[in-house]
């Protein structure tokens, strides 16, 4: 599977009881903060709980310029086992 379908599984999958916010480390090298997230097709509508440098509380990113999510919530790893994560055997 390709890293852009990953992500977006992930993404779409997202579940409730985790909370939609971390921060997004993206393939320019940009490290985005967030608080939610909207889907569409090819994109993803990352908002911000403050402004960028820019002025700026949202920010649309392909699924392909995702390099990595970054957790900010301090829950149990066994917690994201939901998200389709296993202790290695």
């Amino acid at each position: 599977m390709q890293s852009a379908e990953s992500w977006r599984s992930i993404l779409e999958n997202w579940p409730e009881v985790i909370p939609k916010s971390g921060i997004v480390v993206t393939t320019y090298q940009e490290s985005i903060p967030f608080q939610n997230f909207l889907l569409s097709t090819g994109v993803v509508l990352f908002e911000r709980d403050k402004p960028d440098s820019l002025g700026a509380r949202k920010v649309m990113l392909s699924y392909e310029a995702i390099c990595a999510i970054k957790m900010t919530d301090t829950m149990e790893l066994a917690r994201y086992q939901v998200m389709g994560f296993q202790p290695a055997m």
